[in-house]
């Protein structure tokens, strides 16, 4: 089905554009995807993508879409939600090429028009994979598995919001999926990431800021400034809403020399999206103490390649009566149909401040998660003392 509507997106790329927007509206940037397990691509797969993103253009903010975000993101203002009404993608920011298998792609342009690419390109990619490959399980089949997961997860007690718009298996599925947690995960799912799918459920958009936005502040001010340049820029943008930290873009341990007593009062609490969720919540925990700051009151978010109920339980019943955890469950949501789905990305890889590119890395908790040229990647890690 591919896309209907230009909600059919993740909150995360709205409340990006809106700060990109206002606070760096000159700025050009550099998208690259990256194939992380190699995957191969079958022939043609670069011309049927190729039509798809042409289609794009076609998309815009309905009159339904504007009133939804205008109600339920209160966070974004009139001003940049009319933008939002008149924005059309341009295909021309897309170059899409096809070497034997190998999928190469770049995406163009300037930084407030570019930003909203990714989710829906990743979207496309994968549900294209796997039409073409012609893979997928009966829809009976996954009915009964998202019944059995929303159950057992309102049994564990956690609470949780679907984030798996990206790797996602199609439009269909994933419209099943939430409707199906939503009958039968009695009140426990806050929400979902995707804007349409909120709307067409009657559910809270749920998201914050990307990697990209750490990223892109390291190109501009250093990666020592990085995280406190991020976390100004958001709050001066927010005011305070959209309050989750995202703390790996350099490391969580980075991160922590500049998430001070300022910052850990004003946000809300932080996401883990890579590393031990383990050692993530004791490393969290600690360091609330350290600045006299109750972390019963705050909140751990965890996002990071969640596929089954024992591992959810063993982080709730780390975090219970600790700190406030809460679960972004992407993948394993919207993808469980019989079928391996793609490990890929589509990165901020460079920015052009008008004098030139500049590279754009990330590091993560994850060697595995590094993107980035090597070169740029090593010296971020000398100026940052990281020695892994």
């Amino acid at each position: 089905m591919y896309h209907t509507d230009i909600l059919d997106t993740d909150l995360y790329k709205l409340s990006m554009g809106l700060a990109i927007g206002r606070l760096y509206p000159k700025v050009k940037a550099r998208y690259t995807f990256i194939n992380r397990d190699g995957r191969e691509f079958p022939a043609g797969f670069a011309n049927c993508l190729r039509e798809i993103v042409d289609d794009f253009r076609r998309l815009k903010l309905t009159k339904d879409g504007k009133d939804f975000i205008r109600e339920k993101c209160y966070y974004l203002d009139p001003v940049y939600i009319d933008f939002l009404a008149g924005y059309r993608y341009d295909p021309k920011e897309v170059n899409i090429v096809q070497e034997g298998p190998k999928l190469i792609i770049n995406i163009d342009g300037f930084y407030f028009r570019t930003v909203y690419w990714e989710v829906p390109l990743m979207e496309t990619i994968s549900e294209l994979y796997f039409e073409m490959t012609k893979q997928g399980e009966d829809d009976e089949v996954v009915a009964v598995k998202n019944k059995i997961k929303a159950k057992a997860l309102a049994e564990t007690g956690i609470y949780y919001s679907e984030f798996g718009s990206r790797r996602r298996f199609s439009f269909h599925n994933q419209d099943k999926v939430i409707g199906d947690l939503k009958n039968h995960g009695r009140s426990h799912m806050l929400g979902t990431s995707n804007v349409y799918f909120a709307m067409m459920h009657n559910l809270t958009p749920m998201g914050t800021q990307a990697h990209e936005f750490t990223q892109f502040h390291g190109a501009r001010y250093g990666y020592k400034m990085a995280n406190e340049m991020a976390l100004e820029a958001w709050a001066q943008v927010y005011q305070g809403d959209l309050g989750t930290a995202l703390p790996d873009t350099f490391t969580t341990d980075v991160f922590l020399k500049s998430f001070g007593t300022k910052y850990a009062k004003l946000f809300d609490g932080v996401r883990q999206d890579s590393g031990d969720p383990l050692v993530f919540v004791e490393k969290i925990i600690k360091h609330y103490e350290s600045l006299r700051v109750n972390p019963l009151f705050k909140m751990a978010m965890f996002s990071d390649n969640l596929k089954s109920i024992e591992q959810i339980k063993a982080i709730h019943d780390v975090c219970n009566g600790r700190v406030i955890d809460r679960y972004g469950i992407g993948t394993w949501l919207s993808n469980d149909v019989g079928v391996k789905p793609l490990n890929m990305v589509i990165k901020l890889t460079g920015v052009d401040f008008g004098q030139g590119w500049v590279p754009c890395v990330k590091l993560s908790d994850d060697i595995g998660k590094n993107t980035g040229d090597d070169a740029e990647v090593s010296l971020c890690k000398q100026i940052l003392g990281i020695k892994a």
